[in-house]
């Protein structure tokens, strides 16, 4: 005869909690990384970790969280798309009459995350956001697909929207007026650099003994320093 009891306590439900601490981190075997042999430049280390992603096969290994301040003084975030790296800083667009776009114009600072959990790695990246001239905002958006730029015409990004039809309807009407003036940029379109001051490089350790490198600087555009970090 079964016992009632033991079938009782089978049926109960994981808890959240149990359930998220069961499942698998840095599934992945982590990626070599020693520190002491680093580059004197964090952007010649972070596109060697980028490719190594790339070609690991992680998806959208170029994309990132934009972390912004509000008018309220709280934390935004989002996930967009790299458009660069250079000796400048990292570059990224958006839309000025956007959220993000308005509290970069706000509040010029912003942090950058790269995740990578095949390789076990994590990029933060932090900074003044600088917007560029509006002749290399206009290529960047020129560059773009049409409905991307039909998408940038509509400037209604994070507004309240009533149903899908009428935004069904206003895209078409900005579709066809970029199909017949495809030359045609949007002014709000703006491409930012972000300028770092902070760069911190992190490679998991399955023993919990993460090897985490900063790059750091006073000024924007000064030398770098390297600093080893605690995990």
């Amino acid at each position: 005869m079964s016992d009632p009891t033991a079938d009782s306590e089978a049926e109960q439900p994981v808890s959240v909690r149990d359930w998220l601490r069961s499942l698998e981190v840095f599934a992945g075997p982590p990626a070599d990384f020693d520190p002491t042999g680093a580059p004197a430049d964090p952007v010649q280390l972070f596109l060697d970790w980028l490719r190594e992603a790339v070609a690991a096969g992680v998806p959208e290994a170029h994309a990132m969280t934009l972390s912004t301040v509000g008018a309220d003084g709280g934390p935004d975030a989002r996930v967009l798309i790299l458009k660069n790296v250079d000796a400048e800083g990292w570059q990224f667009a958006v839309h000025a009459h956007s959220p993000k776009g308005r509290q970069l114009a706000d509040r010029p600072h912003a942090a950058l995350t790269f995740y990578w959990p095949l390789q076990g790695r994590q990029v933060r990246v932090r900074g003044i956001v600088e917007p560029a001239p509006a002749e290399r905002s206009a290529a960047d958006l020129l560059a773009r697909s049409p409905s991307a730029l039909a998408e940038v015409l509509l400037g209604h990004q994070s507004q309240h929207l009533a149903d899908t039809d009428e935004r069904d309807r206003v895209f078409r009407t900005a579709l066809a007026r970029i199909e017949s003036e495809p030359a045609l940029v949007s002014p709000e379109w703006t491409l930012c650099t972000l300028v770092p001051t902070a760069v911190e490089f992190w490679q998991a350790d399955k023993g919990r003994l993460h090897d985490r490198l900063r790059y750091e600087r006073v000024d924007p555009r000064g030398p770098w320093e390297r600093h080893l970090l605690w995990p």
